[in-house]
């Protein structure tokens, strides 16, 4: 009679365990996790930078308007919506609380404005401009490493390395400067000035010839710079997983069998190869949210992390809690989309982390 309460009382820990023990909702749970944990770290990080909106206007209003500090802070008080005697605490619950409504709240310095909507207006541009990079980096990462890993040993794979080796270790700013300067200011192939921003301000945007002409021009050099400075990583990743595909058994059978080099490439050694790099593929796209400040500063390239430097020099702590919140859960949606297709494409991952 005493042994039935004690069954019932180990059903519910036995359920968790269960759910716990399953790879992907394991998966889920501690990603959810992992974005609860990265918005409170956020939260609390930007509010211990120096100064707050109301600071940074007043000085702003001091030393372009000459006002005295009390109308200058006046002024700043009525026209942005922060209380800075606030206590953390209370900011913080209500900032979660919003969130769970699905609201990223409105804009400190910019009053009436959502921050969503100010994010899907940058947004795409980034995502336009680096996300086209990434793409173009990796596939030329993927051609380069393979020729690289099949003429291994030969001054043709010592010269790809060599170039990979030297654009992978510079920062892709460095690549950007560099083009400016070089390019722009001492060969005189572009002007400079005619290239900021995302696309020529004398056109009205639409599905034309010279609207998309423009928007390509201007974000030539972003990409051209991104390409740069990742292309190299790729390269010497695929030299590295195809030369280790090159000596497996499989191939040498192949080879044996009188199967052609090009079907030996494509069918044997290039998808087996290519798998680790479409794992780091998926997990890179997140950070494709984020851009680089960097480099959009570079080029007055009005993209999410552009729009991510103003808000810091503002202290807007509601715009920057929302892009640095879409950039956390692109990041680790891709890490959690990378671990789960991983999974299922080599069961030993998922059957070692469910036991």
């Amino acid at each position: 009679m005493q042994a039935l309460p004690a069954k019932s009382q180990t059903q519910p820990f036995s359920f968790l365990e269960k759910i716990w023990r399953n790879y992907t909702l394991r998966t889920v749970i501690q990603s959810i996790f992992t974005v609860w944990a990265v918005i409170t770290f956020i939260f609390f990080l930007v509010r211990l930078m120096p100064g707050n909106p109301i600071e940074i206007y007043v000085n702003y209003l001091i030393n372009s308007e000459n006002l005295t500090y009390e109308q200058a802070y006046n002024r700043a008080a009525s026209q942005f919506q922060f209380d800075p005697s606030a206590s953390w605490l209370e900011q913080y619950f209500g900032y979660i609380g919003q969130l769970l409504r699905g609201n990223l709240g409105e804009s400190i310095t910019s009053t009436g404005t959502k921050v969503i909507d100010q994010i899907m207006r940058f947004l795409p541009w980034t995502v336009f401009c680096v996300g086209l990079a990434l793409l173009l980096s990796f596939v030329l990462g993927m051609l380069f490493g393979m020729i690289a890993a099949y003429y291994r040993n030969s001054w043709i794979d010592n010269l790809i390395s060599i170039i990979a080796a030297i654009l992978g270790a510079v920062p892709d700013y460095i690549w950007g400067l560099m083009i400016i300067i070089i390019c722009g200011v001492q060969l005189k192939w572009f002007n400079v000035g005619d290239l900021r921003g995302t696309f020529d301000p004398s056109l009205q945007p639409g599905f034309t010839f010279a609207f998309i002409f423009s928007v390509i021009q201007h974000a030539l050099l972003p990409i051209l710079t991104y390409v740069m400075g990742t292309v190299g990583f790729w390269i010497l990743a695929m030299r590295g997983s195809t030369t280790s595909t090159l000596g497996e058994d499989y191939v040498n059978i192949a080879r044996a069998r009188g199967l052609s080099q090009g079907r030996i490439i494509t069918a044997y050694v290039g998808r087996n190869a290519s798998l680790p790099l479409f794992t780091l593929l998926a997990i890179n796209i997140g950070f494709v949210i984020g851009g680089s400040i960097i480099v959009e500063e570079l080029f007055v390239y009005k993209g999410l992390g552009s729009f991510l430097f103003w808000s810091i020099t503002q202290r807007d702590y509601t715009t920057m809690q929302g892009i640095l919140l879409m950039i956390t859960i692109a990041v680790v949606f891709s890490n959690m989309l990378a671990d789960l297709l991983y999974s299922r494409l080599d069961p030993r991952v998922r059957i070692s982390g469910d036991s």
